[in-house]
């Protein structure tokens, strides 16, 4: 077996194509290997017969390196005539029109990014310019996610994500059902709903079709979706409304600083649970909880709200809710008492919490998995790559690129 006959046996050529040359390029210290890849002269032979070859153009794309030598294929690609004398450029099957890469070089390159390596450091283990790896990813994405089946979903979960520092955030859109994210838009607040909304409606769901959201306590997030989701349930997740209360806690330890500098450096004895303090911390907590009688009446009102969450009934669960916001103004803590009012302002949607287990966890770790991308990226300069870098992460999306075993 030739060389030749190899390599077309290796780039999985059938006919009209075939191996014409090979040869190796440039220094002992930098060799290239290049691949001239050629057609029946002439003519076209392609499952619909012979084809008339209009004219060809000359075309090169990077190859998967051979061993540790940079690898090109060349080849004429014929323009052939159709039935209505109208000259096409012929697909060829190694590379997918207008790239100048070979399609096993684009699914190395997403493999690679998959492993979790950063776009810009896949660019440079390649020798290629980061933008070029970018427009790859971003073509491949763009099909998968335009292909996603973003239809008959029920329940979503929506919260913001920052995407640089100065305030600039995403929002993020997701399936609850399936834990998947369906769309991201830039922005934050009711205009996001809106087009998060028209979006599910281009897929085949309708607005109407969504029957819980569940979001924090934000006032443009309710506005939008009480606007856009008329027949939606609203609930507010349990994570952002104990955030609200653990927030407030804090608020009762800074304010008891000022008189009491025991509590210095004990900020997180009084918003960890049991199980993450250590003994030594556990003690420490328990002494200031006896000293100081406003931090341990404080503390009780937080871990006595934690009893709402296991409640079913949902009756119990609102005669609960009155009776800790009673008990939270007899007590006069500011605070507590702002908190309260909160939960007063959101009463419906907290308590459909309780009907629906639905919760915003999933969402928190998403963005958990997405700041850690940006962090391993060291910042996203352009929206567009951040938005398909979480789709690839977070989106469940299949990829039509050739496999490529790691």
């Amino acid at each position: 077996m030739n060389s030749e006959r190899m390599f077309e046996m290796a780039l999985g050529l059938s006919t009209p194509w075939c191996v014409e040359k090979i040869e190796f390029t440039g220094p002992d210290t930098k060799k290239e290997l290049h691949i001239r890849i050629a057609y029946s002269s002439g003519y076209y032979l392609d499952d619909q017969g012979k084809s008339l070859v209009y004219d060809s153009v000359e075309r090169e794309w990077r190859h998967l390196n051979f061993f540790e030598h940079e690898c090109y294929i060349h080849c004429k690609v014929p323009r052939i005539l159709n039935e209505e004398k109208k000259a096409h450029r012929v697909e060829v099957p190694w590379a997918r029109s207008g790239s100048g890469f070979t399609l096993l070089f684009e699914a190395f390159s997403m493999c690679l990014i998959e492993q979790e390596m950063p776009v810009n450091k896949v660019g440079k283990v390649l020798g290629e310019y980061p933008n070029r790896i970018w427009t790859v990813f971003n073509y491949w994405i763009g099909i998968a996610y335009n292909d996603a089946k973003h239809s008959e979903i029920k329940s979503l979960g929506i919260d913001e994500t920052s995407s640089k520092k100065g305030h600039k955030y995403l929002t993020v859109a997701m399936d609850m059902d399936n834990s998947n994210v369906v769309h991201v838009t830039p922005g934050k607040g009711a205009k996001t709903i809106t087009q998060i909304a028209d979006y599910l409606e281009s897929k085949g769901t309708k607005r109407s079709d969504i029957s819980q959201v569940c979001i924090d306590l934000s006032p443009s997030f309710i506005s939008g979706v009480t606007s856009e989701f008329e027949h939606a349930q609203i609930i507010f997740d349990r994570y952002h409304v104990k955030a609200l209360l653990n927030k407030s806690m804090d608020e009762v330890r800074k304010k008891e600083y000022i008189l009491h500098k025991e509590l210095k450096g004990h900020k997180y004895l009084f918003l960890k649970s049991n199980k993450n303090l250590s003994n030594r911390q556990r003690t420490d907590r328990n002494e200031l909880l006896e000293l100081l009688p406003t931090i341990g009446e404080a503390y009780r009102l937080k871990l006595l709200f934690d009893d709402f969450w296991s409640m079913e009934n949902k009756e119990d669960s609102k005669g609960f809710l009155s009776f800790w916001c009673d008990l939270v103004y007899e007590s006069k803590i500011q605070p507590l008492i702002k908190f309260a009012n909160t939960v007063k302002a959101h009463w419906s949607g907290i308590i459909n919490y309780l009907g629906n287990k639905v919760s915003n966890g999933i969402l928190e770790g998403t963005n958990s998995k997405i700041q850690l991308a940006k962090r391993r990226a060291r910042g996203y300069r352009n929206n567009t790559n951040f938005i398909n870098m979480i789709y690839f992460l977070c989106g469940k999306l299949k990829f039509s690129y050739p496999f490529y075993s790691t």
